[in-house]
């Protein structure tokens, strides 16, 4: 089985079939490559081969496979036959493969951290579990333990391949890239990145969301992260950047190093800030600013700690919900305009324990049910 999907993954790398790799092929294995080829089933027969892990399961469903196609064969040209059967096993087995996977993603909860790996191709990642992360011909390109991926610095991937996560409201999570950069992922975040940043050109990642950056130094690469019309570029720093859809402004807030922050409406805004600055571009008015900030008050959440400075009951309540995963209807217009200090830690308290807090400052009904917070 390997030797025939390492011929299959090589026709669909190149495209073509290359006499001298298929030498190490029986005639039987032959003739099902040049089937596959026609029939443009090569794709659909390497994602099908990977569901086997080993050559004696594999051998086992061949077995169950001639015996159930045995009265079928001799509608077929002998030359074909074991052609014909491969390709009946290969769109039984794909089609079983696709609708169980597509069957998989209609149950995925909102509440799932999702690895996306191609367009179709929906990975759930189990945080008190360990997988490998392997592309469609193969490869591993990294690992899985708990609440982190690490790409493989050494993959062997040539060209530049995207995988996207999203992390859900309510959790956290970490990557660490193929460079080494360590970036941690807050609630309600969804980031697209190469699993192998190439020998060529700048390291560049896109993202929705909230996340620490710490990036590995590569004078000779520039570390890149896209959002909208927003580009932040170092070379080797630590950062948080902040670009929720429902927030005014992207920011980014420097902890050590440098960072050049543009926008592409006025790229001659180039923003180079020092540690302890915030520099933040508005959505509406298109404008940037830089402010002296207290830096914690912007990465507390990576240890699970909420902190609130001068800020709105209205402003507040988007970070609890993506925090706490709950949707908070707030039907009293005092409590929005209230201006609030406070400190929570979510691994510690409950939303419940902050929605009381809060009730000792302002006074106010709510009612918590099925994870919806209703206040009159």
């Amino acid at each position: 089985m390997q030797k025939l999907k390492s011929v299959l993954v090589s026709i669909e790398q190149s495209g073509r079939i290359e006499m001298d790799v298929l030498q190490q092929l029986t005639q039987e294995e032959k003739e099902i490559v040049y089937t596959l080829f026609h029939e443009n089933l090569v794709t659909e027969a390497l994602v099908f081969l990977e569901e086997m892990d080993t050559d004696l399961e594999w051998q086992e469903f061949m077995e169950k496979a001639y015996a159930s196609k045995k009265q079928r064969v001799s509608l077929l040209r002998p030359l074909l036959k074991y052609a014909a059967i491969f390709i009946g096993v290969i769109a039984t087995g794909y089609l079983v493969f696709r609708q169980n996977e597509m069957a998989s993603q209609n149950t995925i909860s909102e509440t799932t951290i999702k690895l996306k790996m191609g367009n179709d191709n929906v990975k759930v990642i189990q945080e008190e579990s360990s997988q490998q992360i392997v592309s469609a011909s193969g490869k591993v390109l990294g690992v899985q333990k708990g609440n982190r991926i690490s790409y493989k610095i050494d993959s062997e991937i040539g060209e530049l391949v995207y995988n996207e996560l999203e992390i859900p409201f309510g959790k956290i999570f970490e990557v660490e890239l193929s460079d080494g950069t360590l970036v941690h992922l807050n609630s309600g975040t969804k980031i697209k990145y190469p699993v192998k940043f190439l020998k060529t050109g700048k390291r560049e990642i896109f993202i929705n969301g909230e996340a620490y950056f710490k990036v590995a130094k590569d004078m000779e690469h520039p570390f890149v992260v896209h959002s909208e019309e927003v580009a932040v570029e170092v070379l080797g720093t630590e950062f948080n950047f902040s670009s929720y859809e429902e927030d005014e402004e992207i920011r980014t807030v420097l902890v050590e190093g440098a960072v050049s922050m543009t926008n592409t409406l006025a790229p001659e805004e180039d923003l180079v800030l020092v540690p302890g600055t915030k520099g933040a571009w508005n959505k509406i008015s298109h404008t940037t600013h830089e402010e002296e900030v207290d830096v914690h008050l912007y990465t507390g959440w990576i240890k699970g700690e909420l902190v609130f400075r001068n800020v709105s009951f209205s402003d507040m309540s988007k970070k609890l919900e993506r925090s706490y995963n709950v949707v908070i209807e707030n039907n009293n217009d005092l409590l929005s305009r209230k201006i609030l200090n406070a400190r929570f830690n979510v691994d510690i308290e409950s939303i419940e324990d902050v929605m009381k807090s809060i009730g000792e400052v302002h006074a106010f009904n709510y009612v918590i049910k099925n994870r919806k917070i209703t206040i009159d």
